[in-house]
């Protein structure tokens, strides 16, 4: 009995073994894994006073980036958000030509600090996206509120204007997504700060047309002091003589007839 149950167990297994078998046969091998993809690398962190500081002259713009610390904010922005950053960034030349009474000394602490932020757009901008930019009307800056930029596009040039300043960007220090870096002409002074802007100055009116100078004297027709001119007191003369002589002719006749 102990053999028979020997031989009835193994031939369970070969009959399990066979079945499995026959079910790998029949099913089709599984793909092979893909391969997981290597995850996209890091941005490169932009450091803005490395960028500053390199493509200047911006040492004064630079200045009141760090002294008001809006440097930080913008580094936050450029870095660590989606939407990137535009800054304009004057040269110290632009600094020296504010005229007043648009003077930098007057400002307070806070408003110093509106205005350097007055110079950023939270949101990166190509040159090329300036001309669907130009088209939205005025643009909210990093200062919000009433800080308004208004941009044109006339072929290519970017121009834009503040109410106190009318500018233009005149290069591109860095514009890689997400930072755009432009140099403007003029430091850019908003109404917010500074009031309406003085009005143009009048137009000076032109200078009265001179006298007409007295048209000169044909040549040879000078004239004496005495009003006439010499040719013609010349040919007065002539007649004179010509006349005595006939009075002496006539009075020698008359005289002979009688």
């Amino acid at each position: 009995m102990q053999v028979s149950k020997v031989f009835f167990i193994v031939a369970i297994l070969l009959v399990v073994v066979s079945v499995t078998d026959a079910q790998k046969a029949k099913s089709p091998p599984a793909p092979p894994l893909a391969p997981t993809p290597a995850p996209a690398p890091a941005p490169d962190y932009v450091n803005l006073t490395d960028l500053l500081t390199v493509a200047g002259p911006f040492h004064t713009f630079l200045t009141y980036l760090q002294q008001t610390k809006v440097i930080e904010t913008f580094q936050n922005q450029a870095n660590n958000t989606d939407e990137g950053i535009t800054i304009f960034v004057p040269k110290d030349k632009a600094f020296s030509s504010i005229k007043k009474p648009a003077s930098l000394t007057n400002l307070t602490a806070d408003q110093l600090k509106s205005l350097i932020l007055f110079h950023a757009l939270p949101h990166y901008y190509s040159l090329a996206d300036f001309k669907n930019l130009s088209e939205s009307g005025p643009v909210s800056t990093f200062a919000g509120g009433q800080y308004m930029l208004n941009f044109t596009d006339i072929g290519g040039t970017v121009r834009m204007s503040s109410g106190w300043s009318k500018t233009k960007v005149s290069s591109a220090v860095h514009s890689t997504d997400p930072v755009a870096i432009y140099q403007v002409d003029s430091v850019l002074l908003p109404e917010t700060l500074f009031g309406p802007p003085p009005p143009p100055s009048p137009t000076p009116a032109p200078a009265p047309a001179p006298d007409a100078a007295p048209a000169a004297d044909a040549p040879g027709t000078a004239k004496s002091a005495d009003g006439f001119s010499p040719k013609a007191s010349k040919k007065s003369s002539s007649h004179k003589i010509v006349m005595s002589y006939f009075v002496f002719a006539v009075s020698s006749c008359l005289a002979l007839m009688f």
